[in-house]
């Protein structure tokens, strides 16, 4: 028989004691500014863009970096809450980002 923790509850007729509820969904941290980033290192010196900081669920973020790898003509991946686009496509990305209303900060590079 395996002991339980301490004030596991089995079984209650209590209302008031109920188990507990999950946690909500944390909001993304940060300011609300989405910064799009060049970065090199760890890339055999070839340049890539990275946008941080945008809020949405996976699938929103790989349309949107669909729509980014098309505007600027070339290919990239979305993952772990970031997009990154082949090369130095700051000024556009930034230009298509600022035309659907998101505030945009070039940073890094």
């Amino acid at each position: 028989m395996r002991a339980r923790p301490a004030g596991t509850i089995v079984f209650s007729t209590d209302p008031t004691r109920t188990r507990a509820q999950p946690a909500p969904a944390a909001k993304p941290s940060g300011d609300g500014v989405v910064r799009i980033w060049l970065e090199k290192k760890g890339r055999n010196g070839g340049p890539v863009s990275i946008i941080r900081g945008l809020p949405g669920d996976k699938t929103a973020l790989s349309a949107l970096a669909s729509r980014l790898k098309r505007a600027c003509g070339t290919g990239g991946s979305a993952k772990d809450g970031e997009i990154i686009i082949q090369g130095d496509h700051r000024e556009r990305i930034a230009a298509e980002l600022a035309r659907e209303g998101v505030r945009v900060k070039l940073a890094g590079g």
